[in-house]
């Protein structure tokens, strides 16, 4: 079957696939498409002109694979595969399973004649000995599940349907999310499934395996609390006070060691807030979001879409995709939905509502934030309304249009 192409990630690639110096380290939660994309960035080099057995292709998750989980296994089996002359190009899938393989890694890149690509599925990754090893001599390239344009461009590659009516579409990537493998399952409750084994996966491979978890029972109810409440600003006292209003008497550090175990796995990101005033961040209270909205409606039977959340997770994911650093901005009393900056340093700011159209409140309400910000970036309220109302240099956007065309900021 042919390959979907990830253009927004392949892009950012395609300028390192012959640089034998630089490691291409490709990050994201389980089961987003990290594989996909290096086999189609294989076939890439492979159409470029370079011999099959140039290009050698290891999955540590595969049967055949499972047991090599210690440097010489996999050294071994490197050397054993790459005995063609001339530069190899060597993709290593979920390489975090093998220990010391920064060792490995480093010792071909240092030889020359390879091209070095490996995946990973936490940040357990690029931490310890790879960093201090590897600065400088590598580059993350951070995938998510599919975002909007993605989930609709992925459709039309393999034939399926879209919804000519955009609002139920967005509805229909809302509640399935946008893991790849979800689109070829054709229920809801398939779909459910799907992504329900995808945290058990998760939780086997990429948590129990790293954090001493003492009860599971515990770890679930820290974890539905925080999937449940994404969006919201908290922090880790919040969380605890309210699980133990609940029942469910947990402490700071096991809360701390959950949540973080969650966004060292890739299920959650962290979105500091930032004072616009005093140009500071702000420590302890910060809001969470998911890789995949497909986690939260796992979790819960109810299909009802709060779109509050649900549309700035939406944008969070889309903005971090197109490699935006993003943050919460607080102005005096008012809250900027994002502020988003790109790699040339520039800024924008981002208020997300699902229509302003219903009043002139609530116009007013998500304009004031915006208003209040003193400088020349550009500034945009994103809404799901197709009539649009710019007022003082503040740009009205179509959510869905503006993300099905994947534009920036």
């Amino acid at each position: 079957m042919n390959l979907y192409p990830r253009e927004n990630y392949l892009k950012k690639i395609r300028g390192f696939y012959h640089e034998e110096d630089i490691i291409k380290v490709i990050t994201g939660v389980r089961r987003c498409g990290k594989s996909s994309l290096m086999v189609t960035i294989a076939d890439e080099i492979m159409q470029s002109g370079v011999p099959k057995e140039n290009v050698i292709y290891i999955d540590l998750d595969s049967r055949p694979n499972k047991g090599i989980t210690m440097a010489d296994q996999l050294e071994s089996l490197i050397l054993k595969k790459g005995t063609a002359p001339g530069r190899k190009y060597l993709f290593v899938d979920e390489i975090q399973n093998v220990t010391d393989f920064e060792k490995v890694i480093n010792g071909f890149r240092n030889e020359g004649d390879w091209s070095i690509f490996v995946t990973g599925s936490n940040s357990y990754l690029l931490s310890g000995e790879l960093v201090t090893k590897l600065t400088g001599r590598y580059i993350e390239f951070e995938i998510f599940p599919l975002s909007f344009e993605e989930y609709e461009g992925m459709k039309r590659f393999y034939g399926k349907e879209i919804n000519r009516n955009p609002m139920l579409e967005l509805n229909a990537y809302i509640t399935e999310g946008g893991f790849p493998r979800a689109l070829f399952f054709d229920t809801p409750a398939d779909k459910r499934r799907y992504v329900s084994g995808v945290i058990d996966e998760i939780f086997e491979k990429d948590i129990r395996k790293r954090v001493k978890i003492r009860t599971r029972e515990t770890f679930e109810t820290v974890m539905r609390f925080v999937i449940n409440n994404f969006g919201a600003t908290t922090s880790l006292r919040n969380i605890v006070d309210e699980l133990g209003r609940a029942g469910s008497a947990v402490t700071l550090h096991t809360v701390s060691k959950y949540v973080k175990a969650l966004v060292d796995a890739k299920i959650l990101y962290e979105c500091p807030r930032f004072d616009l005033k005093s140009k500071k961040s702000l420590n302890g209270e910060k809001k969470y979001y998911l890789s995949d909205l497909g986690f939260f409606f796992t979790q819960n039977t109810d299909n009802r879409i709060n779109y509050g959340p649900v549309l700035d997770n939406i944008v969070f994911v889309y903005a971090r995709s197109h490699d935006y650093s993003v943050s919460v901005g607080r102005i005096g009393k008012l809250e900027c939905d994002f502020i988003l900056r790109d790699t040339n340093l520039s800024y924008s700011y981002v208020q997300v509502a699902y229509t302003i159209a219903s009043s002139r409140e609530t116009e007013d309400r998500e304009y004031r934030s915006l208003e209040n910000i003193k400088d020349n970036y550009p500034k945009y309220v994103m809404t799901t309304d197709w009539l649009l109302q710019n007022r003082n240099g503040i740009e009205n956007v179509n959510l869905i249009e503006f993300i099905s065309a994947g534009k920036r900021f």
